[in-house]
Protein backbone atom coordinates (compact mmCIF):
# COMPACT_ATOMS: atom_id res chain seq x y z
CA UNK A 1 0.00 0.00 0.00
CA UNK A 2 1.27 3.31 -0.85
CA UNK A 3 2.75 4.89 2.07
CA UNK A 4 0.65 8.49 1.66
CA UNK A 5 -2.28 6.89 0.71
CA UNK A 6 -2.13 4.89 3.53
CA UNK A 7 -1.28 7.94 5.86
CA UNK A 8 -4.31 10.09 4.13
CA UNK A 9 -6.70 7.15 4.96
CA UNK A 10 -5.86 6.36 8.54
CA UNK A 11 -5.92 10.48 9.59
CA UNK A 12 -9.40 10.66 7.93
CA UNK A 13 -10.47 7.44 9.87
CA UNK A 14 -9.28 9.42 13.00
CA UNK A 15 -11.66 12.21 12.16
CA UNK A 16 -14.82 10.52 10.97
CA UNK A 17 -14.91 8.28 14.35
CA UNK A 18 -14.45 11.94 16.65
CA UNK A 19 -11.13 10.60 18.13
CA UNK A 20 -9.49 14.09 16.57
CA UNK A 21 -11.00 17.47 15.44
CA UNK A 22 -9.28 20.51 14.58
CA UNK A 23 -5.88 19.50 16.14
CA UNK A 24 -3.88 15.79 15.91
CA UNK A 25 -1.76 13.78 13.87
CA UNK A 26 -0.65 10.87 12.84
CA UNK A 27 2.51 9.51 11.88
CA UNK A 28 4.47 6.59 10.02
CA UNK A 29 8.02 5.27 9.73
CA UNK A 30 9.65 5.49 6.59
CA UNK A 31 13.24 3.96 7.95
CA UNK A 32 15.35 4.58 10.92
CA UNK A 33 16.37 8.04 10.04
CA UNK A 34 13.14 9.64 9.10
CA UNK A 35 9.11 9.56 8.89
CA UNK A 36 6.20 10.66 7.52
CA UNK A 37 3.65 13.18 8.90
CA UNK A 38 -0.16 14.39 7.81
CA UNK A 39 0.05 17.64 6.35
CA UNK A 40 -0.67 20.55 9.21
CA UNK A 41 -4.29 21.08 9.26
CA UNK A 42 -7.45 19.16 10.39
CA UNK A 43 -7.43 15.53 9.46
CA UNK A 44 -10.83 15.60 8.70
CA UNK A 45 -10.41 17.93 5.57
CA UNK A 46 -7.01 16.00 4.04
CA UNK A 47 -7.83 15.69 0.28
CA UNK A 48 -7.33 12.92 -1.66
CA UNK A 49 -3.35 12.87 -3.06
CA UNK A 50 -2.54 15.22 -0.42
CA UNK A 51 1.02 14.53 0.34
CA UNK A 52 2.34 14.53 3.99
CA UNK A 53 5.69 15.57 5.53
CA UNK A 54 9.09 13.52 5.62
CA UNK A 55 10.22 14.35 9.22
CA UNK A 56 14.04 13.13 10.39
CA UNK A 57 13.63 11.73 13.73
CA UNK A 58 16.61 13.74 15.06
CA UNK A 59 17.27 16.92 14.18
CA UNK A 60 14.92 20.18 13.93
CA UNK A 61 11.56 20.36 12.39
CA UNK A 62 10.81 20.70 8.59
CA UNK A 63 8.81 23.98 8.44
CA UNK A 64 5.42 24.02 8.53
CA UNK A 65 5.36 21.09 10.85
CA UNK A 66 3.39 21.26 14.04
CA UNK A 67 5.45 21.28 17.15
CA UNK A 68 4.03 18.56 18.99
CA UNK A 69 5.24 16.68 16.39
CA UNK A 70 8.78 16.32 18.26
CA UNK A 71 6.38 13.66 20.10
CA UNK A 72 6.64 11.35 17.43
CA UNK A 73 10.17 11.99 16.88
CA UNK A 74 10.99 10.95 20.16
CA UNK A 75 9.33 7.90 20.76
CA UNK A 76 10.49 6.77 16.78
CA UNK A 77 14.23 7.01 18.67
CA UNK A 78 13.63 5.11 21.18
CA UNK A 79 11.30 2.42 19.81
CA UNK A 80 12.87 0.84 16.88
CA UNK A 81 9.23 -1.42 17.41
CA UNK A 82 7.40 1.67 16.53
CA UNK A 83 6.43 2.36 13.16
CA UNK A 84 3.46 5.07 13.69
CA UNK A 85 2.26 7.10 15.72
CA UNK A 86 -1.00 8.66 16.93
CA UNK A 87 -1.66 12.29 18.98
CA UNK A 88 -5.16 12.60 19.03
CA UNK A 89 -7.65 13.90 21.16
CA UNK A 90 -10.60 11.53 22.40
CA UNK A 91 -13.60 12.85 23.87
CA UNK A 92 -14.15 10.35 26.76
CA UNK A 93 -10.30 9.98 27.17
CA UNK A 94 -10.28 13.44 27.41
CA UNK A 95 -12.84 13.68 30.28
CA UNK A 96 -11.95 10.68 32.23
CA UNK A 97 -7.57 12.17 32.32
CA UNK A 98 -9.00 15.18 33.69
CA UNK A 99 -9.76 13.45 36.95
CA UNK A 100 -5.95 11.82 36.81
CA UNK A 101 -7.77 8.01 36.01
CA UNK A 102 -6.96 6.21 32.87
CA UNK A 103 -8.66 3.00 31.66
CA UNK A 104 -8.80 -0.37 33.62
CA UNK A 105 -9.14 -3.27 31.67
CA UNK A 106 -13.01 -4.07 32.21
CA UNK A 107 -13.98 -5.27 28.95
CA UNK A 108 -12.13 -6.57 26.12
CA UNK A 109 -10.70 -3.62 23.95
CA UNK A 110 -9.36 -2.44 27.13
CA UNK A 111 -7.10 -5.93 27.25
CA UNK A 112 -5.20 -4.89 24.68
CA UNK A 113 -3.28 -2.25 26.89
CA UNK A 114 -2.53 -4.78 30.15
CA UNK A 115 -3.24 -3.14 33.32
CA UNK A 116 -3.70 0.14 32.43
CA UNK A 117 -1.73 2.93 30.04
CA UNK A 118 0.34 5.55 32.02
CA UNK A 119 -0.72 8.91 32.43
CA UNK A 120 1.01 11.92 31.60
CA UNK A 121 -0.44 14.51 34.54
CA UNK A 122 0.34 17.87 32.33
CA UNK A 123 -2.05 19.75 30.49
CA UNK A 124 0.41 21.84 28.76
CA UNK A 125 1.22 21.25 25.02
CA UNK A 126 4.30 19.74 24.30
CA UNK A 127 6.20 21.87 21.80
CA UNK A 128 10.18 21.81 22.72
CA UNK A 129 12.81 18.61 22.67
CA UNK A 130 12.58 18.43 26.32
CA UNK A 131 9.14 17.76 26.63
CA UNK A 132 8.94 15.54 23.98
CA UNK A 133 11.50 13.69 25.62
CA UNK A 134 10.09 13.34 28.82
CA UNK A 135 6.94 11.78 27.47
CA UNK A 136 8.47 9.11 25.15
CA UNK A 137 10.33 8.58 28.69
CA UNK A 138 7.00 8.11 30.26
CA UNK A 139 5.23 6.04 27.56
CA UNK A 140 8.01 3.50 28.01
CA UNK A 141 7.78 0.46 26.20
CA UNK A 142 3.30 1.05 26.41
CA UNK A 143 1.29 1.32 23.43
CA UNK A 144 -0.26 4.43 24.98
CA UNK A 145 -0.08 6.99 27.51
CA UNK A 146 -2.85 9.63 28.22
CA UNK A 147 -2.25 13.14 29.00
CA UNK A 148 -4.15 14.92 31.71
CA UNK A 149 -7.16 16.71 29.65
CA UNK A 150 -5.31 16.55 26.40
CA UNK A 151 -5.53 13.68 25.01
CA UNK A 152 -3.43 10.53 23.97
CA UNK A 153 -0.44 9.37 22.38
CA UNK A 154 -0.50 5.41 20.87
CA UNK A 155 2.07 4.16 19.47
CA UNK A 156 2.18 0.82 17.10
CA UNK A 157 3.75 -1.26 14.87
CA UNK A 158 1.71 -0.38 11.80
CA UNK A 159 -0.74 2.37 11.20
CA UNK A 160 -3.22 0.05 11.02
CA UNK A 161 -3.15 -0.87 14.93
CA UNK A 162 -1.83 3.04 15.84
CA UNK A 163 -5.67 3.51 14.46
CA UNK A 164 -7.39 0.64 15.79
CA UNK A 165 -5.67 1.17 19.47
CA UNK A 166 -7.08 4.93 19.50
CA UNK A 167 -10.36 3.79 19.38
CA UNK A 168 -10.26 0.68 21.70
CA UNK A 169 -8.65 3.40 24.11
CA UNK A 170 -11.54 5.54 23.34
CA UNK A 171 -14.25 2.58 23.99
CA UNK A 172 -12.27 1.91 27.25
CA UNK A 173 -12.27 5.39 28.71
CA UNK A 174 -16.40 5.37 27.64
CA UNK A 175 -16.75 2.04 29.37
CA UNK A 176 -14.68 3.15 32.00
CA UNK A 177 -17.08 6.60 32.51
CA UNK A 178 -20.14 4.38 32.48
CA UNK A 179 -19.01 2.26 35.25
CA UNK A 180 -17.98 4.92 37.02
CA UNK A 181 -21.21 7.25 36.31
CA UNK A 182 -23.59 4.25 37.67
CA UNK A 183 -21.93 4.25 41.02
CA UNK A 184 -20.37 0.11 40.01
CA UNK A 185 -16.61 0.93 40.56
CA UNK A 186 -16.22 -1.49 43.15
CA UNK A 187 -18.76 -4.20 41.33
CA UNK A 188 -17.25 -4.32 38.31
CA UNK A 189 -14.46 -6.60 37.19
CA UNK A 190 -11.33 -6.09 36.36
CA UNK A 191 -9.66 -8.63 33.93
CA UNK A 192 -6.03 -9.50 35.78
CA UNK A 193 -3.38 -10.01 33.76
CA UNK A 194 -3.50 -13.43 32.39
CA UNK A 195 -7.34 -12.17 31.04
CA UNK A 196 -4.92 -9.58 29.54
CA UNK A 197 -2.55 -11.29 27.46
CA UNK A 198 -4.96 -14.31 26.53
CA UNK A 199 -7.88 -11.97 25.48
CA UNK A 200 -5.49 -9.24 23.32
CA UNK A 201 -5.22 -11.36 20.56
CA UNK A 202 -4.42 -10.50 17.07
CA UNK A 203 -5.72 -13.78 15.35
CA UNK A 204 -8.78 -13.86 13.75
CA UNK A 205 -8.49 -10.48 11.49
CA UNK A 206 -9.26 -8.71 14.59
CA UNK A 207 -7.52 -5.60 14.00
CA UNK A 208 -7.85 -6.38 10.37
CA UNK A 209 -11.86 -5.86 10.50
CA UNK A 210 -11.61 -2.76 12.82
CA UNK A 211 -9.26 -1.20 10.28
CA UNK A 212 -12.16 -1.66 7.53
CA UNK A 213 -15.14 -0.31 9.37
CA UNK A 214 -13.05 2.62 10.68
CA UNK A 215 -12.11 3.38 7.14
CA UNK A 216 -15.34 2.56 5.43
CA UNK A 217 -16.63 5.66 3.26
CA UNK A 218 -13.10 6.97 2.82
CA UNK A 219 -12.95 8.85 -0.70
CA UNK A 220 -9.68 7.24 -1.50
CA UNK A 221 -10.68 3.49 -0.63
Amino acid sequence: MDIQYELRVAARALARHGLVHAYGHVSRRLDAESFLVCAARPMALLESGEAGVVVPVAGALPGGVLGEVRIHQQIYARRQDVCAVARTMPPALMALGTARRTPRPRHGFGSYFGQGTPLWDNPQLLRDDTAARALAEALGEESAIVMRGNGAVVAADSLMKAVVLTWYLEDSARVELAVLGAGLDQESAILDQDECSRRATTDGKIFERMWDYLTAGDPER
